[in-house]
C-alpha cells in the first residue's frame, strides 16, 4: 500500500504501517492510494498526506519511530491547544507502541511560504501590509496560548534546561563545527556569559511565566483556506508544540520575530513586538509596564536562543546528516552579535563571537 515515494530504511516497518493503514482507511474514508510525502523536521518524524473520500479532503500521518520519538507530548499539547481555542491539528488515531498518528491537515502552505522571504541568510525582507496582517494574526494566537498557562502542566523551562540548551553553543557549534579547542579561559568566558544569559531570562519581569511553544515562528504557522463567512475563530493553524514547556514569557515573541529561516527590518520587529506587548497586556499577560524593559527581557531571551540554534544547527549538520542548516548559521550569529553589541555587559561575547567567526570587532554599545 505504501506509496513508491516513500521510502522505508526497515522493511518490517514498512509493514507494519501498510497493516496499520489499512486498519484506519475505512473509518476515515481515507484512500489509501493516495499516499505522498508532506514534510520531514529536524528530527526523526516524517509526514505523509493522504486523502479522504471525495469532498472530505485529506488527512496527515506522522510516523515517528517510538525508539527515537516519544509522541505522548505532541498529544498532550495538541489537547492544550485545542482547549485554548487554537488551530491545532486534532489526533483521530495513534498506535502508540508503532509511532503512526493519523491527524487533521491544517493545509500545505506555511505563512513562511506566503512571505516568500528573499533568499540567502544575509537577507532582509521588507514588510508589506499583508505581512502586517499576518504577523497581527500570529501575535493573537499567541496571546490565546499564554492566556491559557498555568503551572504544572508542562515541564518548566528551568536553569538545569537553559543550561543543557547554551551547552550545545561550545559543543557543537565552536568545538565540532569551527574546531576551536575548548580551553579552559574559553569555557570560563562561557560560563560567565551563559551566568549572565540565565538570570535575565529567569527572572527578568518578575519571573513571568506562561505556556512556551518554544518554534513559534512562521515555518510553523499555517495558513488555512478560505473561512466560512462571518467566521470569527482563529486563523493561522499552529503545529511543532510538542517540545512545549513553561517558562519566560519572552520566549514566543522572540522566536517569532528573530525567524531561523527570515530577517526582518528592524522598524518591522519592533512594531510587532510593541503590538504584542499592547495586546498581552490588555489581556492582563504579566508583560510589565515598560515596553523598554519588556524589549530587554525579549533581546536576551533571544540571545539564549540564538546561540542554542547555532549548536543545533551544527549537530544535525555533523552528526544527523542535515547540511541544509547550517546555511541559515551566518543569520544567527548576526542576530547574537547585534544583541551582544546593544549592551555593555554583553560586550565580551561580541568579542568572542568575532575571534569565533574571524571578524574584526566594532563596539558601539546602546545600553
Amino acid at each position: 500500500m505504501s506509496a513508491p515515494s516513500i521510502a522505508w530504511a526497515d522493511p518490517a516497518r514498512a509493514a507494519a504501517f501498510d497493516s496499520w493503514l489499512a486498519a484506519v482507511a475505512p473509518e476515515h474514508r481515507l484512500q489509501a492510494g493516495t499516499l505522498r510525502p508532506a514534510s520531514a523536521d529536524a528530527s526523526f518524524r516524517r509526514y505523509f498526506r493522504v486523502d479522504a473520500a471525495a469532498g472530505e479532503g485529506s488527512c496527515i500521518i506522522m510516523d515517528a519511530p517510538p525508539a527515537q520519538e516519544d509522541c505522548k507530548p505532541f498529544v498532550k499539547v495538541a489537547g492544550l491547544m485545542a482547549e485554548a481555542g487554537l488551530n491545532a491539528p486534532r489526533v483521530l488515531a495513534w498506535d502508540e507502541a508503532l509511532g503512526f498518528m493519523l491527524l487533521s491537515d491544517l493545509g500545505a502552505r506555511t505563512m513562511l511560504d506566503v512571505i516568500a522571504p528573499p533568499t540567502g541568510a544575509d537577507a532582509v525582507a521588507s514588510p508589506t501590509p499583508a505581512h502586517y496582517e499576518l504577523y497581527v494574526d500570529a501575535v493573537d494566537a499567541l496571546v490565546r496560548w499564554q492566556l491559557a498557562s498555568r503551572p504544572g502542566v508542562l515541564p518548566p523551562y528551568d536553569d538545569a534546561l537553559l543550561s543543557r540548551e547554551l551547552s550545545l553553543f561550545p559543543e557543537w557549534y565552536v568545538g565540532k563545527h569551527r574546531g576551536l579547542a575548548l580551553d579552559t579561559g574559553l569555557q570560563e568566558k562561557l560560563d560567565g556569559l551563559f551566568a549572565q544569559i540565565k538570570a535575565s531570562n529567569l527572572n527578568s519581569l518578575d519571573g513571568a511565566r506562561v505556556f512556551v511553544h518554544r518554534d513559534f515562528m512562521p515555518r510553523n504557522l499555517m495558513m488555512p483556506d478560505v473561512a466560512p463567512a462571518g467566521d470569527t475563530g482563529p486563523r493561522l493553524g499552529v503545529l511543532d508544540f510538542q517540545d512545549a514547556v513553561y517558562g519566560p514569557i519572552t520566549y514566543d515573541i522572540a522566536s517569532l520575530m528573530r525567524d531561523a529561516f527570515l530577517s526582518w527590518e528592524e522598524d518591522f520587529v519592533l512594531d510587532i513586538s510593541v503590538r504584542y506587548w499592547q495586546k498581552a497586556r490588555k489581556a492582563g499577560l504579566p508583560v510589565g509596564d515598560d515596553f523598554g524593559e519588556f524589549y530587554r527581557a525579549v533581546e536576551w531571551m533571544g540571545l539564549q536562543r540564538h546561540l542554542k540554534v547555532l549548536g543545533i544547527f551544527a549537530r544535525l549538520t555533523l552528526r544527523d546528516g542535515k547540511p541544509k542548516y547550517l546555511a541559515d548559521t551566518p543569520r544567527f550569529i548576526k542576530y547574537a552579535r547585534n544583541t551582544a553589541a546593544r549592551y555593555r555587559q554583553l560586550g565580551p561575547l561580541m568579542v568572542l563571537l568575532d575571534e569565533i567567526e574571524g571578524n574584526e570587532t566594532r563596539v558601539g554599545y546602546t545600553f
